[in-house]
């Protein structure tokens, strides 16, 4: 999908610094940032809470306007303006959420269970070995090719033209093997 008018016009804005133009463009894309990091964190079994999730979204629309706005200077039009910044914010938040100290998984939100795990680091220690364990069993589901590819996507946070380039594969055939590896992966599990 090639840029739309009105996206074109909000970048031209940012870039000449117009008023009310960075305003206008937190506006329209706030609501893809906070998305973004709600599916990064829960694809990686990440709570994210209130607080985490204003700093995170700080810290990707900090990096939007870094050097410069050099992330929309790159921009260079070939996808829509908020496939692009779905990309370079899955990337920021990825980078963010594995240098941050170990968060509470995400779980059933027993906040008992919670507090336990907290007083007990061998539980929880335990417990990160275990879903360690879930996930190389869940992996070992797939074949070599397949589980590399989740792997890239989940666990690297790459970008399918990353994993294309990676595997010697088209851009485009990274989806559907990703679909077929999480099907396998869910019957697995059960």
């Amino acid at each position: 999908m090639a840029l739309s008018e009105i996206d074109r016009n909000l970048l031209e804005r940012c870039l000449e610094r117009k008023p009310r133009a960075w305003e206008d463009f937190v506006d329209r894309f706030m609501g893809l940032v906070v998305h973004v990091i709600h599916h990064t964190a829960q694809a990686r079994s990440i709570r994210v809470g209130a607080e985490d999730r204003d700093d995170l979204c700080a810290e990707v629309f900090l990096n939007f306007i870094k050097d410069d706005f050099g992330v929309l200077r790159h921009f260079r039009g070939e996808s829509s303006l908020a496939t692009y910044l779905t990309v370079v914010a899955r990337r920021i938040v990825v980078k963010s959420l594995l240098h941050r100290k170990p968060t509470t998984p995400l779980g059933d939100g027993n906040a008992q269970q919670a507090s336990h795990n907290a007083a007990d680091s061998g539980a929880d220690v335990e417990q990160r070995i275990s879903s360690r364990e879930e996930v190389e069993r869940l992996l070992g589901a797939l074949d070599g090719g397949e589980a590399a590819i989740v792997r890239m996507y989940h666990l690297e946070g790459k970008s399918y033209q990353e994993i294309g380039a990676a595997v010697g594969m088209s851009e485009n055939s990274i989806g559907p093997i990703l679909s077929r590896a999480r099907s396998k992966m869910r019957r697995s599990s059960v």
